[in-house]
């Protein structure tokens, strides 16, 4: 059955190119009936008081993913992009994994979303992607086939961090890099089993820098359950050249033991 064959079997290894992750807080009544059974929104609340939830809007230049074990050469180059609520989900020994739980997935390659959709629950379509690096600013150009995740950005690579958005709800730079994604773990619901899957990631040298964005064009937000709400830039931030992978998902019972 499908749902068998996508529980992330295969450990994939990559190597980003670039990674740029924009983070949106959101009123969390409208995130918390985004999460499927087992999952518990991950908030932050501000200076004043004000609860806030998170989506991530990534974007992903990845070069020679493939299984791990096979050699680079018989990898892919895929444009990504992703939207990820941050979530949490409790661990048998009574502790919480930090993770992102999936919404939507767009790549620009028809073998990707193929497969990415028979082995994962990552939910991909096809979409015209491009980027480029001129004069130190990263540029990427989404033009989704419904219209629904078309995206514009451009972030400034002058490696000096910097500061927060105007209007971001966190107190510094230290509360923002906890929600700087993606983070350690993937989260889906399969309804067969009652189940969470839970897909770990392995990463390299993973320093990611605050970066100055404009987003000309972002209609993420503009459908759905989002319609009518304001999202906020909370942060923005850019990895470089690092090797990346999966390891192969794990199902878990939704109180966080094994199955």
């Amino acid at each position: 059955m499908r749902h068998l064959l996508q529980r992330h079997p295969l450990p994939i290894r990559t190597h980003f190119a670039h990674s740029l992750v924009l983070t949106y807080a959101l009123p969390p009544e409208l995130l918390r009936p985004l999460l499927p059974p087992g999952l518990a929104l991950d908030t932050y609340t501000d200076p004043t008081g004000t609860e806030h939830g998170f989506v991530a809007a990534a974007v992903v230049d990845a070069r020679a993913l493939r299984p791990a074990g096979l050699p680079s050469g018989l990898g892919g180059d895929f444009l990504l992009t992703g939207y990820r609520i941050f979530s949490r989900f409790p661990t048998p020994g009574g502790r919480t994994m930090r993770g992102l739980r999936i919404l939507r997935s767009d790549t620009d390659n028809r073998l990707m979303a193929l497969g990415g959709n028979t082995f994962s629950r990552y939910n991909y379509r096809l979409a015209r992607i491009g980027t480029r690096v001129v004069d130190r600013t990263l540029e990427f150009k989404v033009v989704s086939a419904d219209g629904r995740a078309d995206l514009h950005v451009r972030a400034a690579l002058t490696g000096t961090p910097a500061p927060l958005p105007a209007g971001s709800p966190f107190a510094d730079a230290k509360h923002a890099r906890r929600y700087a994604g993606p983070l350690p773990y993937t989260f889906e619901y399969e309804a067969q089993t009652r189940s969470v899957l839970v897909v770990k990631a392995v990463r390299t040298h993973w320093e990611p820098v605050p970066v100055a964005v404009e987003v000309p064009r972002l209609t993420f937000f503009d459908h759905g359950p989002f319609a009518g709400a304001t999202p906020v830039l909370a942060n923005a931030f850019h990895v470089a050249n690092l090797d990346y992978g999966w390891q192969p998902g794990r199902l878990c019972a939704l109180d966080g033991g094994h199955r």
